[in-house]
């Protein structure tokens, strides 16, 4: 079974592949945000965007992902750190919805799973947000072909703008059709197409 290039990074509690400043939409959209909501971090890696709004003084944060060693890295640093944070490892498909969350938030994850299955979560969060809630989702879309090192694992990508199409019904703050360039080692620099959005439940 090949194993995702990140999953070695996960195991180091000093060393951060994708950094461990949080994203910059979550600080751009911070403002948006109530303290008193219940949150989301779907697809959590070693949580620096859980970390970042739990430190800002968010309580009520769940977060999980398919990767063991991330959730158990997760879990260090935010003992560390004396930080509050429900983390666990699960797989998208069997992530029960319990509670009605007002922040959903969700970076490079939905196009590793089936399409069908993140299509199906996503109607299933928005069913379990608050109005005036939000959700934030980053994923690739195949206007450029995944690179060597996702490819066994991109199973769901997204057409452009497909994910803008799932929330029709909400208020879109922000949408985002890029390209850029990243390069991870043992891998030579590489481009992918992303899809970025940020929407409002408006009723």
């Amino acid at each position: 079974m090949k194993i995702p290039f990140w999953e070695k990074a996960f195991k180091k509690d000093k060393s951060f592949l994708f950094g461990s400043e949080p994203n910059k939409t979550v600080t751009e959209f911070e403002s948006f945000f109530d303290k008193g909501w219940e949150i989301l971090d779907v697809g959590c890696g070693d949580g620096k965007n859980s970390l970042y709004l739990a430190e800002k003084g968010f309580e009520n944060i769940d977060a999980f992902d398919i990767s063991e060693a991330a959730i158990e890295k997760l879990k260090r640093l935010s003992d560390e750190k004396g930080l509050n944070v429900n983390a666990k490892a699960e797989q998208l498909q069997n992530f029960e919805f319990s509670k009605e969350y007002g922040l959903v938030m969700s970076f490079g994850v939905y196009h590793f799973v089936e399409k069908d299955v993140w299509k199906k979560f996503i109607l299933k969060a928005k069913e379990h947000t608050c109005v005036g809630g939000i959700h934030i989702v980053q994923l690739f879309n195949d206007n450029v072909a995944p690179s060597p090192d996702i490819a066994p694992f991109a199973v769901g990508m997204a057409k452009d703008g497909e994910i803008k199409e799932l929330y029709e019904d909400w208020e879109i703050l922000q949408f985002l059709s890029y390209e850029f360039e990243e390069k991870h080692p043992g891998v030579p620099l590489h481009k992918h197409a992303s899809n970025k959005l940020v929407a409002r439940k408006i009723r």
